[in-house]
């Protein structure tokens, strides 16, 4: 391979191995939060074991419903955070299905024109509409994006 082939290809391996990496980081942080969401769980139903049980307005109930409350806040901002990573997820693959529907699309396009078949520009015409596809879903979730971000704030 010529230099700038040898270049693209590291290149390339190291776009991908990024993104290997990211998407286990992604999925290391979705398994904790499902442990996360399962011990909330468990505390809240303790929690309400507690001020089902108790009579009055105590002390005591006051703390457990703020403590309550705190659950609910902490189990909300996870459900936030989980439905990021989710967008993520979805974004990554939609990165790779890219990068591929690109490589196919390249070696049509560096095929010499007399040479192309009807087969071969039709498959060229379809791995282009649906690298169009994937653009606009990528964009779309960059917009979800925005729109979280902007509510939030």
């Amino acid at each position: 391979y010529p230099t700038w082939k040898r270049t693209l290809l590291r290149r390339a391996r190291d776009a991908h191995t990024k993104r290997f990496c990211r998407a286990q980081a992604i999925q290391r942080r979705l398994e904790e939060i499902e442990v996360t969401f399962r011990e909330l769980e468990q505390q809240g139903i303790k929690l309400e074991k507690l001020l089902r049980d108790e009579d009055g307005t105590s002390p005591e109930q006051t703390q457990w419903m703020n403590q309550l409350l705190y659950l609910v806040q902490k189990k909300n901002s996870l459900m936030t955070e989980e439905s990021d990573l989710m967008i993520a997820v979805q974004e990554l693959k939609l990165e790779e299905q890219q990068l591929q529907l690109d490589q196919q699309l390249r070696s049509y396009l560096n095929m010499d024109e007399s040479l192309k078949t009807p087969e071969d520009r039709a498959a060229e015409k379809e791995i282009l509409q649906q690298l169009l596809d994937v653009v606009n879903k990528r964009n779309i979730l960059i917009h979800i994006q925005e729109e979280k971000r902007l509510s939030e704030m």
